[in-house]
């Protein structure tokens, strides 16, 4: 199965890994632990000493317009704060 896994650069991100060696990934929503910790180790060649991981529910949301009322919904999401051995660090900007 093949994981989606996406860089979060926020300033919250930012901060986070600044204080320590944690990185914040966006992951696919049915991906586990184990799947993300292993794809992340393979992908960014770094040993994963810990891991948080959080669901967002989709949002509903609306906005008026000259041409009427616009609804949608934004999608659901799994956030994963991953944290790395010391020593080791993730460049996201390398190969930009």
């Amino acid at each position: 199965m093949a994981i989606k896994i996406i860089p979060v650069v926020t300033e919250k991100a930012n901060a986070i890994s600044e204080k320590g060696n944690r990185f914040t990934f966006k992951v696919s929503p049915d991906a586990n632990k184990y799947q993300i910790i292993s794809a992340i180790e393979q992908l960014y060649d770094v040993k994963v000493t810990g891991i948080s991981t959080m669901n967002y529910d989709g949002k509903k949301k609306q906005r008026y317009t000259k041409s009427g009322l616009l609804r949608g919904k934004v999608a659901a999401f799994k956030k994963a704060v991953v944290t790395i051995a010391e020593g080791q660090t993730i460049d996201f900007y390398s190969n930009l």
